[in-house]
């Protein structure tokens, strides 16, 4: 089964997209499942998995999302309500674990990534990220072989457009449960196409203009208060 295992809704700071708009998307590419990894929150995943029950769509959305550590981001897959961020990358593993989830560092080598992850109790690494257009890929892809960690890939997506370009297959029974367990022994594989530089610049600015009209909306509010 083909899964985008990172994308971003408009629950995070730097996103615009909604869930209903992620789900037809990835629908219409015909992936299998995908995993919406906000900022710090896990409420895009819940929420886009309600709704591709409430659509009838045959789409796993799995629970999940891109917490920030004290060394830079960590995908969380599995769990189903937000846990602290700015911890340790060791204390963030370690509750992840508690909760059931698995822990894949995302481009560990682009800048916000935690680099090396030599005697982290992680369950994969991401080594495809379309958004890596510096080598950053090929140095996760070796650490992860060096490491016997298992591949992960994903989009990265803060557009719909790109939705897909990072993917991971994976062999497994088509249930949410046993796609979790599936990553945790390994049994992925990673791949996908880069994201053109015109594109992750867009994103760049969409991602701009979103923290600015959130900020906007604060002052706004504080004003009024």
């Amino acid at each position: 089964m083909r899964f985008d295992l990172h994308i971003h809704s408009c629950h995070s700071h730097d996103c615009n997209l909604h869930v209903d708009d992620i789900l037809k998307k990835a629908s219409d590419i015909r992936l299998d499942g995908i995993a919406i990894t906000d900022h710090n929150t896990v409420e895009g995943s819940l929420q886009a998995r309600e709704r591709a029950k409430e659509l009838n769509m045959p789409l796993i959305v799995l629970p999940g999302m891109e917490i920030s550590t004290t060394k830079g981001h960590l995908l969380v897959l599995g769990i189903n309500e937000n846990i602290p961020h700015d911890l340790s990358p060791e204390k963030t593993i370690e509750i992840v674990k508690e909760k059931g989830g698995v822990a894949v560092p995302s481009h560990p080598f682009k800048m916000q990534g935690i680099g090396r992850v030599d005697g982290l109790d992680v369950d994969g690494i991401e080594t495809f990220n379309s958004s890596c257009i510096f080598g950053e890929n090929a140095k996760a892809k070796k650490m992860a072989l060096s490491l016997g960690k298992c591949e992960v890939g994903g989009s990265d997506s803060h557009l719909l457009d790109t939705i897909g370009f990072g993917v991971t297959d994976i062999d497994s029974e088509p249930d949410e449960f046993s796609v979790i367990e599936a990553i945790r022994q390994g049994k992925t594989r990673s791949s996908g196409k880069i994201i053109p530089v015109g594109i992750i610049f867009v994103r760049f600015v969409t991602g701009i203009r979103r923290r600015i009209h959130t900020l906007s909306a604060k002052i706004h509010s504080n004003l009024f208060l």
